[in-house]
């Protein structure tokens, strides 16, 4: 018998052992789990500060952008010109607000974000092209004779400064050329600009076929409309690029921002800070920038891009709103389907 309570003393204490473990290890997990609690709801009020934060801040520098374009008109050249520098170098740092606070901020506020900057951007050119004298254009191509400055005629407009590289280049429609810094109305033609023509610009080009097109440099924005069947490589933009109507061709780009409308069959080699946008888009493909001249490092800090920053892959479809199922609008390009090598 006194065997029998010998060995059952142990067990006993055995026993209470593994309660008192299950009880602290209960305990432990009861800590734990408020803790978990505790921080995510210390995170949800730090994003909702951070948001409110946002919200104020962008909405303060809009107001003033407004109020900064406003005052263009009506005054004189100079103080046009020092308020529209100074209108884009907060639109750049309103754009950088926006991309530094994207972890925290719903799809909706992002959205409705990008569109007040867009609208603050499409009103920046337009006044630019209001206020501003217009610039003048002149044809200058690689051979002595092309290389002479043409008087522009109404019969037949030359090209802009540095246009043409082809012979037989002719213009679509027989529209004149658009008074601002870019191409348009071209093709069948090889276009350059060289870094001291699009230098912190609103470069356009609109109405190309057929043309491949270098941009080198950094320009303050972007805008792309009614492109067919071109290869256009441009160098690192301040702000946004905007495309609009542009079908089989190739674009590489690098920006703050990239949104793209009404375009098909089109590969975008991208680098990106943001989320690029589509909307009313199909055939598309993105891989990473793969495009690289002399200066371009020091075009990315010229227009505050960071390198090792690149979104490329990362599209919000605005057509496209089931969450977890991919788009079908667009596509990564696989790798053994990507250009890496571009012609001068």
């Amino acid at each position: 018998m006194e065997a029998a309570d010998e060995m059952a003393e142990p067990d006993s204490r055995n026993c209470a052992v593994k309660i008192k473990e299950r009880l602290e290890k209960r305990h432990k997990g009861r800590l734990e789990d408020a803790e978990r609690r505790k921080e995510a709801k210390d995170n949800h009020l730090v994003a909702s500060e951070n948001a409110e934060y946002f919200l104020s801040t962008f909405n303060e520098e809009r107001a003033a952008i407004e109020e900064l374009l406003c005052g263009c008109l009506g005054v004189d050249q100079k103080v046009v010109t020092q308020k529209l520098e100074e209108v884009s170098a907060k639109m750049m740092h309103l754009q950088k607000f926006l991309n530094d606070s994207m972890m925290f901020l719903t799809p909706h506020d992002r959205r409705k974000a990008q569109v007040t900057i867009q609208k603050l951007q499409t009103c920046l050119t337009e006044t630019r092209e209001q206020v501003l004298p217009k610039k003048k254009f002149g044809f200058r191509g690689r051979t002595k004779a092309s290389s002479a400055t043409v008087e522009e005629s109404a019969v037949s407009p030359p090209a802009d400064r540095g246009t043409s590289h082809v012979d037989g280049t002719a213009q679509v429609d027989g529209d004149p050329p658009v008074a601002q810094c870019g191409f348009s109305n071209m093709r069948d033609a090889v276009l350059v600009k060289t870094a001291e023509e699009i230098q912190k610009e609103d470069v356009l080009l609109c109405h190309l076929s057929n043309c491949k097109v270098r941009l080198y440099g950094s320009p303050s924005t972007l805008h792309l409309k009614h492109i067919d069947r071109c290869e256009i490589l441009c160098g690192p933009v301040a702000t946004s690029v905007f495309v609009d109507f542009c079908e089989r061709s190739t674009l590489v780009l690098a920006c703050q921002q990239l949104r793209t409308h009404n375009t098909q069959d089109t590969r975008v080699y991208l680098h990106v800070t943001s989320r690029a946008i589509v909307e009313d888009c199909h055939g598309i493909g993105f891989a990473p920038y793969s495009w690289s001249y002399p200066n371009l490092e020091e075009d990315l800090r010229t227009a505050g891009l960071d390198p090792e920053k690149n979104n490329w892959d990362q599209v919000d479809d605005f057509n496209w709103l089931a969450a977890g199922t991919p788009s079908p609008n667009w596509a990564v390009i696989p790798e053994a389907d990507r250009k890496t090598a571009w012609e001068a």
